[in-house]
């Protein structure tokens, strides 16, 4: 058996360091065109609905946001409100590079502690990536739970005839 030169040992490429996850803050009105050009590979890609300037700006109270040390925005989500008992998680993204360091449960987290604040009682959201949200205490749902939303959302989503998103729940307990 032949041993490696120890170049080949030791050519790997160093990883990064791990990033910290940035703080989650509200979103305001100067957040709206950086989210427009966040959002839009998202929306390429069929991961979120478009949002429109207008949307934005009349819900930006829904929105939290991230940004990174060099102020490039890195994560949004929002909070849907339906009902007096219920909430949608929508919107949910983290820019690749920052996937994996707590980001998206920081504004998972920051959207539950609102809703629980406002006395809801159930928040869900419909995603291609179940896993995450089961990891965070989220449990499968059936769409049809969810009556408001596919009214509001869906019946203009270009992907309601082959819609490949999984719909999950949680049941709040009032802190």
């Amino acid at each position: 058996m032949s041993a490696l030169p120890l170049q080949a040992v030791t050519a790997r490429p160093a990883r990064p360091a791990p990033r910290p996850a940035p703080a989650v803050r509200p979103a305001t009105l100067a957040d709206v065109p950086d989210m427009e050009k966040f959002v839009a590979p998202f929306v390429a890609s069929g991961d979120l609905l478009p949002r429109s300037n207008y949307d934005l700006c009349r819900h930006i109270r829904e929105w939290v946001v991230a940004r990174a040390e060099d102020g490039s925005l890195v994560a949004i989500a929002s909070l849907k409100i339906y009902s007096r008992e219920l909430a949608e998680v929508a919107g949910l993204a983290v820019r690749d590079d920052y996937q994996g360091v707590g980001l998206g449960r920081a504004l998972v987290g920051a959207l539950l502690a609102e809703a629980r604040a406002l006395g809801l009682s159930e928040v869900f959201g419909l995603t291609r990536k179940p896993a995450f949200f089961f990891r965070l205490g989220f449990q499968p749902a059936e769409k049809a739970q969810f009556p408001l939303k596919v009214w509001a959302d869906c019946a203009r989503c270009p992907r309601q005839s082959c819609c490949d998103e999984v719909a999950v729940a949680l049941r709040l307990t009032p802190t």
